[in-house]
């Protein structure tokens, strides 16, 4: 019994799969009786198929030559039968048209390539590069190494992977089956190795700072909580890498940038997962006017890098400018600024005809953070910077001159979301810990999303700190701009799932 050679999983009819599983099961127990190693260490030497395809990009149709070279992939889809075979070879950079023939490879390996080998399995070529009479370049096969063999069909290499839970649970199919999800994670990659190339060359420097922290704190979000057997003590996954790496502003470093994980135990949407990648910043002598110009250096570099061509203008300098509490009040008439405290901020919502947001329970930084997240982020298509932001909202950010409970802070948006957060860094240790004591006072009133007081970083503050400008980006937001998608699940490898 032998395998159609386009059958795939996608295309079985559940009963048959493990028909098709023995097929495969049996062609690799003919492989090691064969003496043949299925699994073999190693296979040296190896080029990708780009490169052969660039050095030989204007070969004439019909044309030989005596090039020779040693490729690897998968075996993508086979054609013909006899004296002379086709296969699509794929590998991360393309995919290049194999000819196998009985006069090259002799009786016995001719045999084995098409009889052992199935679409899905990895392959190693040795081969002489030729023009078919259609024009397509092509590697005639000399020689064949088995480097794995697949016990299991690939997708279905039209339809690819329809199932989209199946396609986030194993990532590895999507990739085999789809050109484009693997071009994504490539650019992906892109866009981070431009990223460190601007701080890089501006004499920042890449530092990491600890995943388990003894107290969480950078942002306003929940943590995830383990605890350390040795020492006795339990410990947090970091939500953000900014007091740690203002310390090393402390300690004289003057610029530097973290890009890492992140983790926040809250929802799943389409812009939000548990873990997530982010870069920070953060620079001596700098405030936010300067942060700001340093993104708007940045994105047109980051959206070349991309290859972006939509809608947003993210090469279109300078970017809109509106303060938070304008944004609100054009959107709903509030001025978030005019009441006080949370009773009153729920009151005026309550009387909005053109508001409709719960207030029950919340104090009033969450109110204020509704009313924008929910009316106004949506809205924000164009790149834009929301600056000056209540204080209330923002433990962290400088107190703006002659502008009493407003600080020094910015967010940027794209998109209708939010995909940066930056502030004039709050360098006085007094202030800071009055700041604090405020986020305190929240948690106690039942906010769950406060900053917890972190006495560390009021000793690093207390040694000094200079002016200084920091940003903290979502990359993952930001690639979902880049690339066109529509949620931060198409841009992770392996997203968070429910069980």
């Amino acid at each position: 019994m032998s395998e159609d050679p386009t059958t795939t999983a996608a295309a079985a009819e559940p009963e048959s799969e493990s028909a098709l599983l023995a097929v495969r099961r049996s062609k690799l127990e003919a492989l090691r009786a064969a003496g043949v190693d299925p699994f073999p260490p190693r296979f040296p030497g190896v080029v990708n198929i780009a490169a052969v395809r660039d050095a030989h990009a204007d070969l004439e149709i019909g044309a030989e030559t005596d090039s020779a070279y040693r490729v690897a992939g998968r075996i993508a889809q086979r054609r013909g039968q006899g004296k002379m075979a086709f296969l699509d070879l794929v590998d991360r950079s393309g995919r290049i048209q194999l000819q196998a023939r009985l006069d090259v490879l002799g009786e016995e390996r001719m045999e084995r390539l098409l009889g052992a080998v199935d679409l899905g399995d990895l392959l190693g070529v040795d081969g002489t590069v030729f023009s078919s009479r259609r024009g397509e370049l092509t590697l005639r096969v000399d020689d064949f190494t088995v480097l794995a063999k697949a016990l299991r069909p690939p997708p279905d290499k039209h339809a690819g992977l329809q199932d989209v839970e199946t396609k986030f649970r194993h990532r590895e199919l999507d990739l085999m089956a789809s050109e484009e999800s693997r071009a994504l994670f490539v650019t992906r990659a892109a866009i981070i190795a431009e990223l460190r190339r601007y701080l890089d060359d501006d004499g920042f420097i890449e530092v990491e700072t600890p995943i388990l922290q003894p107290l969480y704190g950078g942002a306003a979000a929940r943590p995830f909580t383990t605890h350390h057997n040795e020492l006795g003590r339990d410990l947090y996954l970091r939500i953000a890498t900014e007091l740690y790496l203002k310390r090393l502003i402390v300690g004289g470093l003057e610029r530097v940038y973290e890009i890492g994980k992140n983790f926040r135990n809250e929802g799943v949407s389409h812009k939000h997962n548990p873990e997530f990648t982010a870069i920070e910043w953060y620079e001596a002598y700098a405030d936010y006017e300067d942060v700001m110009a340093r993104v708007e250096a940045l994105m047109p570099r980051l959206a070349a890098a991309a290859g972006y061509d939509g809608e947003i203008g993210f090469a279109t300098v300078p970017y809109r400018r509106v303060s938070f509490v304008d944004a609100i009040a054009e959107a709903t008439g509030i001025n978030v600024m005019e009441h006080a405290d949370g009773a009153a901020l729920a009151a005026a919502i309550t009387a909005s005809d053109r508001v409709d947001l719960p207030t029950d329970g919340l104090e009033w930084p969450a109110l204020a953070d509704a009313l924008f997240s929910k009316v106004v982020e949506p809205t924000l298509m164009q790149p834009t910077f929301v600056v000056d932001y209540p204080k209330q909202l923002s433990p962290f950010a400088k107190d703006k001159p002659g502008e009493p409970g407003i600080v020094e802070r910015f967010e940027a948006f794209a998109g209708g979301m939010e995909f940066a957060n930056a502030f004039t860094e709050l360098n006085d240790p007094d202030e800071q810990r009055a700041r604090f004591e405020d986020q305190v006072r929240y948690a106690e009133a039942g906010d769950e999303e406060t900053t917890p007081y972190d006495e560390s970083f009021i000793f690093a503050l207390e040694h000094g700190m200079p002016p200084t400008g920091g940003i903290g980006i979502g990359i993952d937001r930001l690639v979902v701009m880049l690339l066109g998608q529509h949620s931060i699940r198409e841009v992770l490898l392996f997203p968070a799932m429910r069980s």
